[in-house]
């Protein structure tokens, strides 16, 4: 232990591997104490701004003071404070009021604590959807890319994880943009629906900001507006208690679980496709992907992403049960459990997005092991268009569907007994019922002819519906974003 005064080793205390080990310096930053404060001392003087403008008693040198230490925090004196305090909102005022002592008697004038706190966390979460939602996009735009790529490159379809009729590499891929198109949506939905606290007193009633303007309600409604609008907001909530509704950080949380939800799912579909040796994630040139096994690849990318996407997706039981529990106008044991969860799960989001950009940017292909596994599959697979091809030379349906029963059960031994390749077509060749098409086998097993329209589904959703949206999105952005579209 160290001892009073010292400084504290840092490697001696837990840090969250979340901002130590994983997450962007952005997303760490958004959720800091400095940006918290500072945007805690930014409301107080919108606060004063709004009231001054309405009338209030409150000079332009108060305002210049505060304006001239938005930023020059003195942590140390906050926290000296809160320890005398056992108030963290009063420890700040006080912080504040010792460097603007001018200001010192408007600082938080009529408002409550949830004044900095609740409209912060709300500044806060826009800001973190402000910075998933470009990630997100990037994301969708690489495999996009990628997708186009393999529109037409035949691989076997999985139903219940066993051989089913073929897809496309890009198809497949398909499915995972159009989870993660709706995400965008939800993403941008979930930041658009958000809306200020404002000013609103201790229990939501507006009573002291009335009695400041002396019962002149339209000043309140008034100053309400002007504060939403300097923090960037277009709407307040019309009524709140003390807080802000807490079933809003449920909508908040449960479109960050459903992203989740959805990168769990595309990276378990990459680590099963590297298992089966067909796609694979990124493998650095002195990459180690095991202590004891050096041939290993672990697709460790992946798996970090559906370790922690596990954690994202429970995270908005904590929201659930919180909002369930808010005792009328509010009860503080919110508090600590937002101060955690909230955070969490942007700062996984940002973590999950981060990494699957990088996946989605160095995914290999290995075409001839695709190959392979259809041709030890398509045999089967084609045993409908070789009974429709004897039909059409004369055969006999139920006849020549005996035959083929017969012939794909003893191909089916060699493989599952033997542990031999496919030989079904091979007995069908040496077989003289199925001569009349021996000439037609080729055809018949062209794995493209299996694909139905998978290349066109691809080019039809990435023009009409991907493309557009991330196109859109771009614009929306003012071009500060770039997807290679």
């Amino acid at each position: 232990m160290a001892a009073p005064g010292e400084e504290e080793d840092v490697m001696a205390r837990y840090r969250s591997p979340l901002v130590s080990r994983y997450a962007s310096a952005e997303m760490a930053y958004n959720f800091s104490e400095r940006k918290k404060f500072g945007t805690w001392r930014r409301l107080w003087l919108y606060l004063a701004q709004a009231e001054k403008s309405l009338g209030l008693p409150i000079t332009d040198e108060q305002i210049r003071e505060m304006e001239e230490h938005l930023d020059n925090i003195d942590f140390k004196m906050a926290a000296e404070e809160e320890k005398k305090l056992r108030h963290d909102v009063m420890a700040h005022v006080h912080t504040f009021a010792h460097c603007c002592p001018k200001a010192a008697a408007i600082i938080h004038l009529g408002a409550t604590s949830c004044y900095v706190g609740d409209n912060t966390d709300l500044i806060v979460l826009r800001d973190g959807f402000n910075l998933l939602l470009p990630k997100l996009a990037r994301v969708i735009s690489r495999l996009a890319d990628f997708a186009e790529k393999y529109a037409d490159m035949p691989a076997l379809g999985f139903t219940h994880y066993q051989p089913a009729q073929l897809t496309t590499v890009g198809k497949r891929c398909c499915l995972w943009i159009q989870d993660l198109c709706m995400d965008l949506q939800n993403l941008e939905r979930a930041r658009d629906d958000l809306r200020f606290r404002g000013v609103k007193g201790t229990t939501g009633t507006q009573a002291s900001f009335l009695q400041l303007f002396e019962g002149d309600h339209s000043k309140v409604e008034e100053l309400d507006r002007l504060v939403t609008a300097k923090a960037g907001f277009k709407r307040a909530y019309m009524v709140t208690g003390q807080t802000y509704s807490r079933k809003v950080d449920i909508g908040v949380l449960a479109v960050l679980a459903s992203l989740g939800a959805s990168i769990h799912k595309i990276c378990t579909d990459i680590r099963l496709l590297a298992n089966l040796k067909e796609i694979e994630e990124p493998f650095e040139k002195d990459q180690i992907g095991s202590s004891a096994m050096p041939y290993k690849r672990n697709p460790m990318r992946s798996e970090r992403c559906c370790s922690l996407a596990r954690h994202l997706m429970t995270l908005v039981m904590d929201p659930l049960q919180t909002a369930a529990v808010q005792w009328f106008e509010r009860t503080l044991d919110d508090s600590a459990n937002r101060r955690v969860c909230l955070a969490e799960a942007f700062l996984t989001a940002d973590i999950i997005l981060s990494t699957l950009q990088n996946v989605s940017e160095g995914l290999v292909v290995y075409p001839k092991v695709i190959e392979r596994r259809i041709r030890q599959e398509l045999p089967f697979m084609a045993t409908e268009n070789i009974i429709m091809a004897m039909v059409k030379a004369g055969g006999n349906r139920q006849d020549c569907h005996e035959k083929i029963r017969v012939l794909s059960q003893q191909a089916a031994a060699v493989v599952k007994q033997e542990g031999g390749d496919n030989d079904f077509i091979a007995r069908v060749r040496a077989d003289p019922y199925f001569k009349p098409i021996h000439k037609q086998l080729e055809s018949l097993l062209d794995p493209s002819s299996f694909t139905g329209r998978a290349p066109q589904q691809v080019a039809k959703f990435l023009k009409e519906e991907v493309r557009p949206a991330l196109i859109a999105y771009q614009s929306q952005m003012g071009g500060k974003i770039e997807l290679a579209l």
